[in-house]
């Protein structure tokens, strides 16, 4: 195979290089440089954005049995740019709580997958922290757990004490533990008060978890994070309060971290909730949009680690209650994340960069997966986007790369086309065609940090 050159302006995470090019040779990058680009297979040219591989770090494959899966969530990942996902333990019938469990995802997410892939793990509230250790040598790029209980056995929640002892166990192995941020004592007081009131509509959810619910749940995953020397990472965060308190805690050396979902930085309460309803119900809501200029103004400061999804593809029976809050709460977003986040920074004359940044080198560092992933560096996969500005109107069903025909983001005009996706290399995509077969993709292991177990 002949060496491959990419030529437009290449976005690096701390600069964009306008006449830029990448060199791949055999699926790797071997250079990135300006001007004249050496001799090799040429993709992009003149007007073409030249991005690193997005690493989508919230996905759930699996949430809804008998629904999409990884042959689909591969896909909608390969038609939108990202070229990593990193799915999360919350598999309807089958909680990634034990080795045996994730040694049977890797394998049959394996034979589906058409992007790479990393896994979360997590601990069932039964068991005991010795469970880490076995999963860490099976390949777990990080930890999920929830402070509010969703359902017992898919989505349980985890008591303080039990996860004070996981928190400890986990932090000798230099992994992240990922929780999921809502108070349950103080969110269930909520609904039970907007029930009681009768409110069924578009408003009733976010009245049912006020801002307040999401803010003393993350106090309390950093001071375990604190406590027991471990990487504390909130999942999804919807309130600029959120940040704030992230950043308090890396102020005073801790590793603390945080993750905005795209679509607390796309939709708000009184434009999309107010007219999607059940489409728009997530977890922590969808706020207002003063709350969601707060977050352009934290991703601005650098108080945002990553960027992410939280993909779901629930069926539209699960999301079409006329009760706000009887609705499956998640949304899917794969196809459409790293256009989406383009759109905000170029409506706000942000740099590019924030893209590598958001999508690619902080979810590799995250997940520890920086040997391979992550930026257009020598040594690093292949992993490359090629983008041009060509504006165009998003609709979900019109790609044939998702399986729901809905998205929330149906109907938004997206400025940047993502035209060609490259896998270690490869084209996997190319003008919206995807053309990475099932079990292309690879499980990709952490790398943990030196000296640790």
């Amino acid at each position: 195979m002949q060496d491959q050159v990419f030529v437009g302006s290449v976005v690096l995470a701390d600069r964009v290089i306008e006449r830029g090019w990448v060199l791949v040779s055999a699926g790797q990058v071997i250079h990135v440089g300006e001007n004249a680009p050496p001799s090799g297979e040429r993709h992009g040219g003149p007007g073409f954005v030249v991005l690193p591989g997005a690493i989508d770090g919230q996905v759930h494959s699996r949430s809804q049995k008998d629904q999409e899966d990884f042959v689909w969530s591969t896909r909608s990942a390969a038609a939108g740019g990202v070229t990593t996902i990193v799915d999360m333990p919350y598999d309807e019938g089958d909680l990634i709580a034990t080795a045996e469990r994730f040694d049977r995802k890797v394998q049959t997410a394996g034979e589906q997958a058409r992007v790479d892939f990393a896994l979360y793990a997590t601990i069932h509230p039964n068991d005991e922290a010795s469970r880490v250790d076995e999963l860490v040598a099976a390949g777990a790029a990080a930890f999920k757990f929830s402070t509010f209980g969703t359902h017992p056995e898919r989505f349980p929640r985890i008591p303080l004490d039990k996860l004070y002892r996981f928190f400890a166990a986990i932090a000798p192995h230099g992994l992240a533990a990922g929780v999921h941020n809502e108070n349950d004592e103080m969110v269930r007081a909520a609904i039970a008060e907007i029930e009681a009131q009768g409110i069924t509509d578009y408003s009733a959810h976010g009245k049912s978890r006020p801002p307040v619910t999401e803010a003393v749940a993350m106090a309390e995953v950093y001071e375990l994070g604190a406590a027991t020397n471990c990487s504390a990472h909130v999942v999804h965060c919807s309130i600029g309060r959120g940040y704030d308190l992230a950043a308090g805690y890396r102020a005073q050396g801790f590793d603390a971290t945080v993750e905005a979902c795209i679509h607390y930085l796309t939709l708000s309460e009184e434009d999309d909730v107010r007219r999607l309803l059940g489409r728009a119900k997530i977890n922590p809501p969808v706020r207002s949009k003063h709350e969601r200029e707060s977050l352009w103004r934290h991703l601005a400061a650098g108080n945002i680690t990553i960027v992410s999804t939280d993909h779901v593809s629930w069926s539209l029976d699960r999301k079409s209650d006329p009760n706000m809050l009887k609705n499956a709460s998640g949304v899917p977003g794969l196809e459409a994340l790293y256009a989406l986040l383009l759109k905000g920074l170029d409506q706000r004359g942000l740099s590019l960069s924030f893209a590598a940044r958001l999508l690619a080198h902080n979810p590799a560092n995250l997940f520890r997966l920086g040997h391979a992933k992550g930026a257009l560096a020598p040594g690093r996969d292949a992993d490359i986007v090629l983008a041009r500005r060509d504006p165009y109107t998003y609709y979900a069903a019109d790609s044939s790369n998702n399986f729901v025909s809905w998205s929330p983001y149906d109907g938004l005009t997206l400025p940047y086309r993502i035209v060609g996706t490259f896998l270690r290399g490869e084209c996997i995509m190319a003008d919206g065609k995807v053309l990475a077969k099932p079990g292309h993709g690879r499980f990709v292991r952490p790398v943990r940090r030196a000296g640790q177990r």
